[in-house]
């Protein structure tokens, strides 16, 4: 069986198994997504079971391409059982799993069934000169124990992160440090990546698979290299956002900065504002002077990447993806956006996880406390109007819903009121109404933007990257008749 035969009714090992076959092979190129190795196990013991062979699986590794992750993760089962299972996300260029099977006792299984009937007649065969290895019961791997949905999305992303800097042949990361949930998760990923390449592969080893690299003599100071972070402050901007993302960088060992924008924000205001022959006001507009802080911090940010010959890589994330609310040439800006296929909400779970716990290789990044106690927000508006993402927006939680249910389950307005209206009965009904039709109005409007996104990784299979996951017309009626039907 060749990859997706195997998640077929109409299974190819179902020949075989008529043909009296041993062992069933099955190459795969399955992609990474959460809890997605526990699907393959279950096909991987019922061809075991239901074929009375031995079922070999493989799996491709790595960041292939760009935006899929392949996890690796080779399987072996025999009797109807996993008797043995191979690392999943090394960093190493290919990993091998064996174990020593019964033969014998699958083909009394075979026996045992009645309706099986053996046809080896007109079956094409290949003669090779084969011994059969001395081996006992005991010879080879056993099967792991599952990953919790924290550990495989780490340890998902810091591979990625790696296959992407070795195949790209970039010379390390750079990050807008904004101080906030978004940034702070895109940067740590670069430290976690490099504890768990130099846990498995030790020094000469990430050597070896980096050799693009300049790296120092002493691996305490591979992360300067590594990764440059920023933080580019307005007068909007609050010592907790600037303090969190100064500990954050301290904490990863990064190399850092600091430095203020206000000059170039004023300055593309005066040229406006001798434009139109008026004064710019936070009342008329807005969402103008929100953009011009976030697009300013771009051509800096951009040149520390050109100058460093460095990936900048987008902090946007999924949530933000799906109703726009990210600044285009802003936040945006990058050659990757590892987090855009993430959403926020489980985001945030993520990073109170690597504040507590972290991994074995890579320990608890204590300073990610100073993120985690915040509210989101863009700081865009002056300090005063207490600017949070949820108010501008809704629950984080709610719009992530509302996205699965949209989205993900192809539903329509009226449908997707339903679920957040048994999701969440604590809100009033005028709210739940409000917060569908925004959705749905952005999710529309918003579509050009989701075009111009860089490079996503594929986590799940929710992905809203239009170019290879979700088609959505840029001009469309946004479903206009069917949200005044609410």
């Amino acid at each position: 069986e060749v990859c997706e035969d195997a998640w077929v009714a109409d299974r190819p090992g179902r020949l075989f198994a008529g043909s009296g076959v041993d062992i069933i092979l099955n190459p795969s190129a399955s992609h990474f997504a959460f809890a997605k190795q526990e699907v393959r196990e279950q096909f991987v013991v019922e061809g075991s079971r239901a074929f009375g062979a031995a079922y070999v699986y493989a799996n491709l590794l790595g960041n292939e391409a760009g935006r899929a992750i392949y996890d690796g993760g080779g399987l072996i089962a025999s009797a109807g059982k996993i008797v043995a299972e191979g690392q999943r996300f090394s960093f190493q260029e290919t990993t091998l799993v064996h174990k020593a099977v019964d033969i014998e006792r699958n083909r009394l299984h075979q026996a045992r069934t009645v309706s099986r009937k053996i046809d080896v007649q007109g079956l094409s065969e290949i003669e090779l000169p084969f011994k059969w290895p001395k081996v006992t019961r005991q010879d080879g791997q056993e099967p792991l124990p599952p990953m919790s949905k924290d550990e495989e999305f780490t340890r998902a992303m810091a591979l990625a992160y790696f296959d992407y800097l070795r195949k790209s042949w970039s010379s390390g990361f750079v990050v807008s440090l904004s101080g906030g949930a978004d940034s702070a998760a895109v940067s740590s990923f670069v430290k976690i990546m490099l504890d768990l390449a130099l846990g498995e592969l030790g020094e000469e080893g990430v050597r070896e698979r980096l050799p693009h690299l300049d790296l120092p003599e002493n691996t305490k100071d591979w992360m300067k290299i590594l990764l440059f972070c920023a933080y580019q402050g307005t007068k909007n901007s609050g010592e907790t956002t600037r303090h969190a993302a100064r500990s954050v960088a301290e904490a990863l060992g990064c190399d850092y900065a600091e430095w203020e924008v206000d000059d170039l924000v004023e300055g593309y205001e005066s040229t406006i504002e001798f434009v139109l022959k008026r004064q710019l006001s936070w009342q008329t507009d807005d969402l103008a002077r929100q953009n011009i802080q976030a697009r300013v911090r771009a051509p800096a940010i951009w040149m520390m990447a050109n100058i460093r010959n460095a990936l900048l890589l987008a902090t946007s994330n999924r949530s933000e993806a799906a109703v726009g609310y990210a600044t285009m040439d802003g936040d945006t800006s990058g050659g990757l956006s590892p987090i855009a296929g993430i959403d926020k909400h489980y985001l945030r779970e993520w990073l109170r996880f690597m504040e507590s716990n972290g991994l074995p290789e890579s320990p608890p990044i204590k300073a990610l406390s100073q993120i985690n106690v915040q509210n989101p927000t863009a700081e865009l508006r002056p300090k005063d109007a207490n600017q949070t993402d949820e108010d501008d927006l809704m629950p984080y939680q709610v719009l992530d819903t509302l996205e699965r249910a949209a989205i993900r389950d192809k539903k329509g307005p009226k449908s997707a009121l339903q679920v957040i209206r048994a999701t969440y009965p604590q809100h009033e009904e005028k709210q739940l109404i409000d917060w569908t039709k925004k959705f749905y109005q952005l999710w529309c409007r918003n579509q050009w933007k989701r075009e111009r996104y860089a490079v996503a990784f594929h986590v799940d299979d929710q992905n809203l990257d239009p170019k290879s996951w979700c088609r959505f017309p840029v001009l469309s009626a946004g479903f206009r008749e069917e949200l005044t039907q609410l």
